[in-house]
């Protein structure tokens, strides 16, 4: 197997306390603080029963312990280098602290005032007796480093004697430990994995036991004189073969934890002020700004840096499930539009990393992975069109036009790519299909995997490499009108201007053939057809309101699609506008997917449809009742879901979802 490199650094430093003060303002960071619940001692290396931290688009992350034994530190590492995610440790680096006898434990976490919290910069825990109080600090300097900060005060009017070590061990995942030029070393047989070990202080001895399963740093016994402080600061770095481990070490040798969490507390409260500060005028209450909190930290626990196959930032759609562990796209351009109104750079680098997986021919990969000795890259579909949408909005937020100038063509090449290998009849309506003639794939393509609209669909072939579903989507074609619309934008920002006309021209075209062949006026609904466009392909969903998201519909249109929306028996449910109509005889939300949960993108279109044609009062209803609803989405602990029963408000399937999270913000942000 291939192997790669990550390097876990231990460096740790003993001092007198001479801590500098940094105060930045934390009004809006504290909107964060203990949001999610990321307490978690870890059973096995596969428990994923809690929440992990991580920042800076690190592959690693931790979590507040919830154990009582005398050992202190964070849960973790979680490492998402090897295994679609792993523990390395229930805590590979744990501080023990005694007095005396070394069995004499200062600390009794059975006993002992214990206060845990997180922020978006940052975890803390606090311990605290009659003789000592202990405050432990990790913070992120890095893609490749997180930087620990112990904190040990005598509060007794006597010197306490205080003996210290770290150590820790091993999940059985093919690391092991050695000692090479007095420094521990990590090894892994699952992945090219150098970790070291090391400290800059006077220690007196270092042992890997347990046959190389478990490693500890003993220090030199000190005396701690009442009301002083010492600390211990140590770095934990996981680090990639394409990346320098010298540079890293420099880093690290240069920072100062105090300045760095004073950088990372500043960064993420402009942030959440940018966040914050745009609320729609309806949603002003503080529980609405703690919800975009929630939303901002599921998207930063989902960021990653570029690695193995991966050449640009971007957010898996969530951590915490093992298949995703990687890049889609469609949730690529949907993370994108979120993350532009707080950080422009990160969208822009989300939105190169898929485009750096299309084919000469303008096709762009459905979903990119690390490693593809784990996973492989998927050719076999592409995703809905929905990049220059992604692209216009971020230029909406910085005017980078050197971005637009380096998208635009491949833009471009994606929006006449559907032309070309997607319409089977050549009469400007596309269809959704696959690069290798699966019916399967070819639903994939639609975003809506097993949507009952494709119950009965067959693949047809166009030409080697290039099949059509025998249907015309209504969702898929108002997509192509809104990026006829973006390109004009883009087009016009570049002063291409015969090419932004050509584009408007062939929008307004598209706009009326909607309108005539996808909307059925009996029912008030946008349906598929069939490839002659005679034939609706019955059962409302949530493809239906896609045309209203996208302003192709008729004013008389919009308000019949709305009146369906807002019947309580169909859409309007506890946690409005999910992917089916409830009475509909195949609604299942607890077993079908696309066939009756609730997916936050698609409410969004919804919602996002309705102010499109003035019926905001009802967009703001659904907005308070979809936050209200979705269980978790409120308050603080539990995290935002891959999708919600509509009936129940129940959160399904993976947790920490992205594209969710990216919708929430866009629901309560103005636009």
């Amino acid at each position: 197997m291939k192997k790669l490199i990550f390097i876990l650094s231990l460096i740790v430093v003993f001092g007198c306390n001479n801590e500098t003060e940094f105060s930045p303002e934390i009004s809006y960071l504290d909107f964060s603080k203990n949001i999610l619940d990321y307490r978690i001692t870890p059973k096995d290396s596969i428990d994923k029963s809690g929440l992990m931290f991580s920042d800076q688009g690190a592959w690693f992350a931790y979590s507040l312990p919830k154990t009582e034994y005398n050992i202190i530190g964070f849960s973790g590492p979680f490492l998402m280098t090897q295994d679609n995610g792993v523990w390395s440790s229930p805590m590979l680096s744990g501080l023990f602290i005694t007095t005396g006898n070394h069995h004499d434990y200062l600390f009794d976490l059975k006993k002992d005032t214990i206060i845990k919290n997180s922020y978006s910069s940052h975890l803390e825990q606090i311990i605290k007796n009659d003789k000592l109080e202990l405050k432990q600090e990790l913070v992120f300097l890095s893609g490749h480093t997180a930087l620990q900060k112990i904190k040990i005060t005598n509060i007794t009017e006597h010197p306490i004697r205080i003996n210290s070590n770290i150590q820790g061990g091993v999940s059985d995942i093919g690391i092991t430990f050695s000692i090479e030029d007095d420094v521990i070393k990590l090894t892994s047989k699952n992945s090219k994995a150098i970790g070291y070990i090391q400290t800059s202080n006077k220690v007196s001895r270092k042992d890997i036991v347990d046959e190389d399963q478990f490693h500890a740093i003993l220090f030199d016994t000190f005396h701690l004189e009442p009301k002083q402080s010492k600390e211990i600061i140590f770095s934990q770095t996981f680090i990639f073969p394409e990346y320098s481990w010298e540079e890293e070490k420099a880093l690290i040798k240069n920072s100062n934890f105090d300045s760095i969490l004073s950088a990372r507390k500043s960064e993420k409260n402009s942030e959440l002020q940018s966040l914050i500060s745009a609320k729609k005028d309806k949603f002003q209450e503080d529980k609405y700004s703690e919800v975009l909190a929630k939303a901002h930290l599921t998207l930063q626990n989902n960021w990653r840096i570029p690695a193995g196959e991966i050449k640009h930032e971007g957010l898996f759609p969530s951590y915490h499930y093992k298949w995703f562990n990687g890049f889609w796209s469609w949730d690529s351009w949907k993370h994108a539009v979120g993350l532009s109104y707080y950080n422009t750079e990160l969208a822009k680098k989300q939105v190169k990393l898929m485009f750096e997986f299309q084919n000469e021919d303008g096709f762009v990969a459905d979903c990119v992975f690390r490693d593809t000795l784990v996973e492989k890259h998927n050719y076999r579909d592409t995703k809905p069109p929905l990049s220059a949408w992604a692209v216009a909005k971020i230029f909406e937020k910085d005017k980078d036009l050197d971005f637009v100038k380096f998208m635009y063509p491949k833009l471009k090449s994606y929006h006449e790519w559907w032309y070309k290998k997607r319409d089977h009849d050549q009469d400007g309506l596309c269809e959704y299909g696959s690069t290798d003639g699966s019916l399967i794939a070819a639903k994939w393509e639609s975003g809506m995997d097993n949507a009952i609209r494709f119950d009965n669909s067959k693949i047809l072939k166009n030409e080697e490499g290039a099949y059509s579903l025998d249907q015309e989507s209504v969702d898929l074609n108002a997509y192509l009108y809104a990026e006829k619309r973006y390109l004009s934008t883009l087009a016009k920002a570049l002063q291409h201007n015969e090419e932004a006309t050509r584009f408007e021209n062939e929008a307004k075209v598209l706009k009326g053939r909607i309108q005539s062949q996808f909307y059925d006026a009996t029912d008030g609904w946008f349906y598929d057809t069939n490839l002659e466009g005679n034939i609706f392909i019955k059962g409302e969903g949530s493809e239906g309101w896609t045309a209203l998201w996208a302003n192709t519909a008729t004013q008389k249109q919009a308000e019949a699609v709305k009146n369906n929306m807002m019947n309580p028996t169909k859409f309007y449910t506890k946690v409005p506008f999910q992917t089916m109509s409830a009475d509909h005889e195949k609604f299942n939300p607890l077993k079908g997917y696309w066939r009756g949960p609730n997916w936050l993108d698609q409410a969004y279109f919804g919602v996002k449809g309705l102010r499109n044609y003035g019926f905001n009062e009802d967009a703001d209803n659904a907005t308070i009742q979809i936050i209200k609803g979705a269980e978790g989405v409120l308050g603080k602990g539990k995290s935002i879901r891959e999708n919600y029963h509509p009936i129940t408000g129940e959160g399904l399937n993976a947790q920490n979802f992205s594209w969710s999270a990216a919708h929430i913000i866009m629901l309560l942000i103005k636009e």
